[in-house]
């Protein structure tokens, strides 16, 4: 055998395995679903916005607090709140709210997002009104639920009686109730506020405009705001799905009228159920070739037929040429 015959058969054999190995389809990873936006939740059992003037000083001291705020996810549970302000009360802590219950409540995943909170028998209290409360409730709730696919939901409710001031009152959702006691001030009361939006919603259960002027414990006036029971969410974006296999046009055409009994052979050779839009590739296929979308799906691609016809080509001329060269060699011999 001469060199380039040698060299000839040599090349053919080598190249036949990895034109073979390229023509096998690849197979690509799952694809993992991706989480999106989070959603958000919050509540809060009381927030106060006050000023507090002095008798005997021209400040004003806010009085701001709050009780039992979260964001989700969280919870939290108590039943008095006591502050400390200045100049008043002789420097005694002032006891802002007392109750028997006073949760709040914020939960959130990827499908839901909620605020709760729950106010049972309480009672409010401003600097200088230390008997007299500010607003005695019942029982109050709020709740803010927000749902993918869903629109969100606001809902609060105030149950049982309602005193302000000392004084019993029917609250309306038509509009704010005002209370008046002279020599003590003014109450205004909003009922069951609640707001909702194409992915927020937000309920309060009890929302005061306060202007009191107790003119004792060295102070002369309170101003400002005081809101019960609130709660928020914002819904969620929801997991992020992956596309499925055969979704694209391409795809979305094998097994239908349109794919002749060339699809339906392939279907065959392949063992797998008709309704399927995936089509595992084998050497056994006898049906019209694969569509570029099918490549995809599976990781090969449309070159794969000519590099196996090229192989198939070099082997056969692999071949060829040791049986010539084996004829020479006897011949010569």
């Amino acid at each position: 055998m001469n060199s380039n015959t040698f060299r000839l058969a040599a090349l053919a054999v080598a190249a036949g395995p990895v034109a073979l190995l390229a023509a096998v389809p690849a197979h690509a990873a799952p694809a993992t679903p991706t989480t999106g936006g989070e959603g958000r939740a919050s509540a809060v059992v009381l927030r106060t916005g006050l000023d507090v003037s002095l008798l005997n000083k021209s400040v004003q001291v806010p009085l701001k607090v709050t009780l039992n705020e979260v964001q989700a996810p969280a919870s939290a549970e108590k039943t008095a709140l006591s502050v400390n302000v200045d100049g008043v009360e002789g420097g005694a802590p002032v006891s802002v709210l007392r109750a028997d219950v006073a949760t709040a409540n914020a939960t959130v995943d990827e499908h839901r997002a909620e605020g709760y909170t729950n106010l049972a028998k309480a009672r409010i209290h401003v600097p200088g009104l230390p008997v007299l409360s500010l607003i005695e409730v019942e029982k109050v709730t709020s709740k803010a639920v927000c749902e993918v696919g869903r629109k969100p939901v606001a809902e609060s409710n105030v149950l049982g009686h309602v005193a302000v001031l000392g004084k019993k009152v029917t609250l309306s959702a038509g509009g704010p109730t005002r209370v008046a006691v002279p020599g003590v001030g003014e109450v205004s009361l909003d009922l069951s506020k609640t707001v909702t939006t194409e992915r927020t919603a937000a309920a309060t259960a009890l929302q005061l405009k306060v202007s009191v002027n107790p003119l004792n414990l060295n102070v002369a006036e309170v101003e400002g705001e005081v809101t019960l029971a609130e709660a928020t969410c914002e819904t969620p974006k929801g997991p992020k799905t992956p596309e499925k296999p055969g979704s694209t046009d391409g795809g979305s055409t094998d097994g239908g009228s349109t794919g002749g009994g060339g699809d339906t052979g392939g279907d065959q050779g392949d063992g797998g159920t008709s309704g399927g839009d995936v089509k595992t590739q084998t050497g056994s296929d006898t049906g019209t070739a694969p569509t570029g979308a099918n490549l995809a799906e599976t990781g090969g691609s449309s070159t794969t037929p000519y590099i196996a016809g090229g192989a198939a080509l070099l082997l056969a001329v692999g071949a060829g040429a040791t049986v010539l060269a084996r004829r020479r060699a006897g011949s010569q011999g």
